[in-house]
Formats: C-alpha cells, sequence, structure tokens
C-alpha cells in the first residue's frame, strides 16, 4: 500500500505510538507519585517511632538508675561515688551511655559524654539527703540514625524497580486495552467511499470503546444514506433534464432541417419556450432545495392575512384546474392575521394545490381551506384524484420519486419535497392521507409561535 492511503496509515500509527507512550508516562507518573508520597509517610512514621523507641529506653533505664541509687549509696554507707560506680556497672544502654553526676563533677559513666546536638538526652534528679544527683541518659545519633539510613537506602532501590515494573505493567495494559482501537483504526483506513456499508468490529473491547465504534457506525450509515441520495439525486435530475433538453433539441433539428413556413417556425419556437420554462422551473427547485440543504434560506417574516393568501394562490391555479375540468372549491374564511415569509407559503400553496389538481381525473374536485387552532393554523388541501398506495405513501416526500400511477401525469417530483421544506423552515409540519382511486388529503401545521395575536 502506497501514497495517502499508506500515509494515513502511517501517521495513525504513529499516533496510536504516542498516545501509549503518553498514557503509559501518566500511569508511571501516578504511580510513582503514589509510591513516593507512601514511604515518605513511612520514612515519617518508621523515623518518629524508631526516635519514641529510644526516648523509651532512656526512660527506663533512667528509672532504674533512680530506683537503684538511693539503696546503693546506703549500702555503701554514704559513699555516693562507690554506689554511682555500682549503679552504673548494672545498667546496659546498647549504643549509648549513663553517667552519674554531682554538680558538674562526674562520678561514674558507662561512656564518653556527647556533645552532638542530635544525640537523644534525658535527664533524672535523685536526692540523697543533702545532695541533688543527676542521672543523664544519651543515645548518640549515630545508633539510631544507621536504622534510618538502612530504611533510606531500601526506598532508594525499590523506588526504580517499581517504576521499572509499573512502566512495564502500564505499558501492557495500555497495548492490551488500546488494541481493539488499534484494529478498529486499520479497519476505518479500508473504508472509502466505494464500501461505505462496511462497519467497524469492535470485538470485545470495552463498553468505551464499544460505543465510539458504534457512533462511527451509525456516522457510516448517515453517510452511505447521503452518498446513496446524492447518487439517486444526480441520476433522476439527470434523467428529467434529459427530457426537454431533447425536445428542445430536436425541434431546433427538425425547424432548421429545412425552409418553413412562419406559421411553423412559431409552433416550434413555442415547443422550445414550454420546455424551457419547464426547465427553468426544475432548476429553480433544485437550487431552493440546494440552499435548504446547506441551510442558506433566511425567513423574510411579514405580516399578512392567510385566507387572503389562499385566496390569492387558488385563482392563480384557476386556469389550470378548468383546463383539466376540476372543480377547485376554495371557501371563504374570517380573517386570519398571520405572519411568516408569505413567497414560501404561497409557493407552499400552489404546490399543494397544483398536484392535487394534476393528480385529480376530469370531474374530480379540489378542496383548500384554512382554519386557526390554538397551537398554530392549519392548511388542508383535499382532492379525489387516483390517491397513493400504502407501499409509496412513505417516499411521497423524496425528491424526484413519482408513484407507479402518476407517472404518467408528468411532473418531476420535487413539488411535495419543496413543501416539506417549507413547512419544517417555519417550525410546521406536513401530514398525508391517501387511498387509492379515493383521493389524498394534505395538512399542513404551521406554530401559533408565527401567529399574530
Amino acid at each position: 500500500m502506497n501514497g495517502p492511503e499508506s500515509a494515513r496509515v502511517n501517521a495513525g500509527s504513529g499516533w496510536m505510538r504516542t498516545f501509549r507512550a503518553r498514557l503509559t508516562a501518566w500511569y508511571v507518573a501516578f504511580f510513582v507519585v503514589l509510591f513516593s508520597g507512601f514511604n515518605l509517610v513511612l520514612y515519617g512514621f518508621f523515623s518518629r517511632a524508631l526516635l519514641v523507641r529510644v526516648d523509651q529506653t532512656l526512660a527506663s533505664v533512667l528509672d532504674t538508675a533512680s530506683n537503684m541509687l538511693p539503696d546503693e549509696i546506703d549500702e555503701s554507707h554514704g559513699d555516693v561515688a562507690k554506689a554511682a560506680k555500682e549503679v552504673i556497672s548494672e545498667l546496659q544502654l546498647r549504643g549509648g551511655s549513663v553517667a552519674i553526676m554531682l554538680g558538674r563533677s562526674v562520678l561514674a559513666s558507662s561512656g564518653p559524654a556527647g556533645t552532638s546536638t542530635s544525640a537523644r538526652i534525658q535527664r533524672r534528679w535523685v536526692v540523697w539527703r543533702d545532695k541533688k544527683l543527676e542521672i543523664v541518659a544519651m543515645e548518640p545519633p549515630e545508633a539510631f540514625q544507621a536504622d534510618l539510613r538502612l530504611m533510606r537506602e531500601i526506598i532508594f532501590i525499590a523506588l526504580p524497580l517499581f517504576m521499572g515494573l509499573a512502566a512495564a505493567c502500564g505499558y501492557f495494559m495500555t497495548k492490551r486495552n488500546l488494541r481493539p482501537l488499534e484494529v478498529m483504526a486499520r479497519q476505518a483506513t479500508r473504508i472509502t467511499g466505494s464500501n461505505l456499508h462496511a462497519r467497524l468490529d469492535p470485538g470485545k473491547a470495552a463498553d468505551e470503546l464499544a460505543m465510539l465504534a458504534a457512533s462511527f457506525n451509525q456516522l457510516l450509515s448517515r453517510l452511505d444514506e447521503s452518498f446513496d441520495s446524492m447518487k439517486r439525486f444526480v441520476a433522476d435530475a439527470s434523467h428529467e433534464l434529459r427530457t426537454p433538453l431533447a425536445i428542445i433539441r430536436g425541434e431546433a433539428d427538425v425547424a432548421l432541417s429545412q425552409q418553413r413556413s412562419a406559421g411553423e417556425y412559431r409552433d416550434s419556437l413555442a415547443v422550445v419556450l414550454e420546455e424551457s420554462r419547464k426547465v427553468s422551473r426544475m432548476i429553480d427547485d433544485l437550487l431552493n432545495l440546494a440552499r435548504a440543504d446547506a441551510g442558506r434560506v433566511a425567513l423574510r417574516t411579514q405580516e399578512f392575512y392567510f385566507n387572503d393568501l389562499l385566496m390569492e394562490c387558488c385563482r392563480s391555479v384557476q386556469g389550470l384546474a378548468e383546463a383539466g375540468e376540476v372543480t377547485l372549491e376554495c371557501p371563504p374564511s374570517p380573517d386570519l392575521p398571520f405572519a411568516a415569509d408569505e413567497d414560501l407559503l404561497r409557493r407552499l400553496i400552489v404546490n399543494l394545490l397544483d398536484n392535487a389538481i394534476r393528480y385529480t381525473p376530469r370531474g374530480g374536485r379540489v378542496t383548500a381551506e384554512v382554519v386557526a387552532e390554538q397551537t398554530g393554523v392549519r392548511l388542508r388541501v383535499a382532492d379525489t384524484g387516483i390517491g397513493i398506495s400504502a407501499e409509496a405513501a412513505p417516499r411521497v416526500f423524496e425528491r424526484f420519486y413519482r408513484a407507479e400511477n402518476g407517472r404518467a401525469v408528468g411532473g418531476y417530483g420535487l413539488g411535495l419535497p419543496i413543501v416539506k421544506w417549507i413547512a419544517e423552515l417555519h417550525g410546521g409540519t406536513v401530514e398525508m392521507e391517501s387511498r387509492v382511486l379515493q383521493g389524498s388529503t394534505f395538512t399542513v401545521t404551521l406554530p401559533g409561535a408565527a401567529a399574530v395575536r
């Protein structure tokens, strides 16, 4: 695979690697912070517990010495120095020292006196007769700092090992969890405009990735429908334009093939003019629908009387009804002030009336009326025409669609789609009821928010 397709795949793979690396880095960073915080708390508790233990040991030694010293002095017949040495000889303090002092004189000591400011020192005073003896117990910093140093070494050795383990586990977990996403990415690169029917298969992916695949598949379905609609639209438009253009070209060829009379030229030009008008109307309809799809049509709201607009539209199609020997009934109604785009609503009404007259046989009847409701206004156009089958009813608002029983009538299948578009542009709806050989009824409901109160 070369060219743009390969570039897309490589770009996708690079993105996946970067995403995986970033996710792994965040995973490792999180656990490093968590582990470091835990070790700091653990080290703090350990150092505090260690110092508490040292202080308790010193306090225990001092308690023992302060209890023994008076008895030893009595046994030594007041020889304080001898008693102090006897007490010191019986005390044991691992790593530390105990001293008994009288004033500034050291009577006895189990080791050299420390001067370090970080040493743990506790004192106790014993009064014997008129003498105040001081017992000093000291633990040098080296005795407990060795344990703290060992604890720090363990932490510093464990941290890199933990980081490596966290990175390996994070990379493995990220790779495993992102594997369905990589598979779906490869599937997506194989989907083009020629196979939009293909869908992503999430497999056993997590719910979030399965939801992403479902959303993407729904997008593909909408794109597939849009592509199919576009293809049908182009095919139908080409087909509908070909017929009048063929007639125009044929009339022109016939008129130019030999010398003809003025009347014959006039007849040919009349045919050309009529077909040109059909093409022009269809192009206008297509242009309006294209603008509607692009959202470029803005309503030009103005106030008018809806009943007057309906009567005006009925008069404009009266000639078409008389030519088809169809009775057109537009019963008068009270004044109905309204605010909307009058030109678009005029086109909506004319399209409905024109459609009803065309599909109503001779001797039939078309009725149009508008009434006010609490929720808005309702326009109703009914005919006694050929009707629409239940199979064709869901498609009557599709562009260029014409039911089988209506193809002989003519038209391009754009009238009803424009009616639906105009109604929806005003926030309204179009409903249809029809029975074959009994007629059809189209009801347009426009919201009351547009009505003038």
